[in-house]
């Protein structure tokens, strides 16, 4: 009888780690979940992926704020128009960048403007050294994939380990699943 209750619990203990190694899609890893959102749907999803794997949250900030008019993207003097028209533009940034050092997996989260990654990214990538870091893009989007984007983040950074990202616009628990499994 002693036996099979040791035997018992070690099959539900085995059980429990088993889940929880399936739960962790990188385990014995560092995450970072470093986004850009300036309407609050790129962090939605940041929050739901630093959630599921345990990572860090790092909000990627402006030292300007974005107003709702630097955001009209139908107005040709808007502050992002400006900024998406002048590939050399990097707005500032607020607070100190996160030490990434410590970090094997980063998940890099945007909004896409113009098909591409709002400005702030690449203040964030250039002001960061992820050079042999592995870099997991996902972005949301009104209307664009995220296709050319990180082709112009891979050809502008390419000591990065870029991985192939995904959109998550309206995405499920189930999404965010797939798309973190390693």
């Amino acid at each position: 009888m002693k036996k099979k209750v040791l035997f018992l619990v070690a099959a539900v203990l085995l059980g429990f780690a088993a889940c929880a190694q399936k739960s962790e899609p990188w385990p014995d890893r560092k995450v970072l979940v470093a986004y850009f959102s300036a309407t609050g749907t790129t962090k939605a999803v940041a929050e739901r992926i630093a959630a599921a794997t345990g990572g860090e949250l790092y909000a990627i900030t402006p030292a300007e704020p974005y107003t709702p008019d630097d955001l009209n993207w139908n107005d040709a003097n808007s502050r992002t128009t400006a900024e998406m028209n002048d590939p050399k533009a990097r707005p500032a940034l607020a607070g100190a960048m996160p030490d990434v050092e410590g970090y094997d997996v980063v998940y890099l989260g945007f909004p896409i403007w113009w098909n591409t990654a709002p400005r702030p990214v690449n203040s964030f990538l250039e002001q960061c050294d992820l050079g042999g870091k592995t870099v997991i893009p996902f972005a949301t989007s009104g209307g664009s994939g995220i296709a050319n984007a990180q082709r112009e983040l891979q050809k502008a950074y390419p000591e990065v380990k870029w991985q192939e990202g995904q959109l998550l616009n309206d995405a499920t628990d189930k999404d965010i699943k797939a798309f973190l499994a390693p």
